[in-house]
């Protein structure tokens, strides 16, 4: 037990102090301080390569900033704060056009005018939480009354109307859902409930038809998770229906152990741990060159993905949180080592230590291939969610004592 509070108390510090390396990152290259917002964009060293501004990515550093400064007493730093207060009032200027104040944008300019909008609801996803944490931070209610009227909008597209998406309905597309919908919308569930009942109770309902409509991606008689299934919760034909992604089903895993927790029930979070931990741990895993494969064929059919076989950052930061949070929930001492096992993994290999930040993306074997810290899918997001939500779970007590995880853990770990 010594043994293991010293190993555990190690891996705190480390992951504490590579947050501070990737926090400091982001605010010394990323910030724009002209127009407001953030480049995400960045090279190796941090020099921007393109100025185009991702919503999505906007409303996660604002998000991962307001976090910190309220959970975090070394980041309660009014420059960080002014910061997100600055990325969320360009999100409030620029982010939602079409239709007019309604759907996000994906991409703007520098200077905020729109350059594409996806048919999906991610970008207000984030937007959702990048308000919401403005609110928590700053008291202003203009925040959560945005949060809240975007969180409605999802909610509508998502269960009643999708025509809003721009999205036509064609005769051949299947009727098909992807575990990514639910998974985001339940995360927003607790993000907009964090000691708010009154919020809790209004989205109580969607909080169980979000657990329902995730656990019924469990298929082939429990032995696999796919990330598509049909809108009544059965296999699909094809490449679709075969998709396994275990970063998603690892990611959902953690959500739904939330769930669980809200719920007071031991049985789901057992099911959950057995059926969104190991299960897409063990498949997902490479045994050949270690990490976690990106995509994977369900019946072993060569995926049609051409970055099938990549390790990308985000499923690594995902399973370190969740193997962590798994342990706290079980007393498991398997998930723990997992944890280890992840992050020994994470830190060897997508760990810059001559320039900062985490690259992102691998091949195979682990090399590099791609040297950006930063683009249209990568942010400060997963990198610093990652680390300082796994460093809050850490708890290795005091010495001589039984380790065990931080019981604040849970209200620590929040994002997608």
């Amino acid at each position: 037990m010594e043994k293991e509070g010293e190993t555990l108390q190690a891996w705190k510090e480390r992951l504490g102090q590579e947050l501070d390396r990737v926090v400091a990152f982001w605010m010394e290259h990323s910030h724009d301080q002209e127009h407001g917002g953030f480049f995400t964009c960045l090279g190796r060293n941090g020099k921007v390569y393109d100025d185009l501004k991702y919503v999505w990515l906007q409303g996660r550093q604002v998000w991962m900033y307001c976090r910190l400064y309220r959970k975090f007493e070394r980041f309660r730093r009014p420059e960080l704060l002014d910061s997100a207060k600055a990325g969320g009032e360009f999100l409030l200027r620029y982010a939602r056009v079409a239709p007019p104040g309604k759907k996000c944008a994906f991409v703007l300019t520098r200077d905020g005018r729109p350059v594409k909008v996806q048919r999906t609801i991610f970008s207000e996803c984030f937007y959702i939480m990048a308000m919401d944490e403005l609110w928590r931070v700053t008291g202003e209610a203009r925040y959560k009354s945005e949060a809240v009227e975007m969180m409605d909008q999802i909610v509508h597209w998502v269960r009643k109307d999708p025509s809003g998406l721009g999205r036509p309905w064609l005769s051949g597309a299947p009727a098909s859902e992807s575990m990514a919908v639910p998974m985001m919308l339940l995360n927003l569930v607790e993000q907009l409930g964090e000691a708010d009942k009154e919020m809790a109770s209004k989205y109580a309902e969607l909080d169980d038809w979000c657990a329902q409509r995730i656990l019924q991606h469990v298929q082939r008689d429990g032995q696999a998770v796919l990330e598509n299934v049909s809108e009544d919760g059965k296999e699909l034909p094809g490449c679709l229906g075969r998709h396994q992604n275990a970063g998603h089903a690892l990611e959902a895993g953690w959500f739904l152990l939330r769930h669980a927790t809200r719920k007071g029930d031991p049985e789901l979070r057992a099911h959950i741990i057995d059926k969104f931990l190991l299960l897409p741990f063990r498949s997902g895993w490479d045994p050949d060159h270690g990490g976690l494969l990106y995509f994977q064929d369900v019946d072993g059919l060569c995926p049609t993905q051409l970055e099938w076989a990549m390790k990308l950052w985000w499923p690594h930061s995902e399973a370190m949180i969740a193997f962590l949070m798994g342990y706290s929930d079980s007393g498991d001492p398997a998930l723990l080592h997992l944890f280890y096992q992840v992050a020994e993994y994470t830190f060897r290999q997508f760990r810059d230590p001559e320039h900062g930040e985490w690259f992102g993306y691998l091949n195979r074997d682990g090399s590099v291939a791609l040297t950006i810290k930063g683009g249209p899918f990568k942010g400060e997001w997963e990198t610093g969610w990652g680390l300082g939500s796994s460093g809050n779970l850490v708890d290795p007590g005091p010495p001589n004592s039984p380790s065990r995880l931080s019981p604040q853990a849970a209200s620590t770990c929040r994002g997608a």
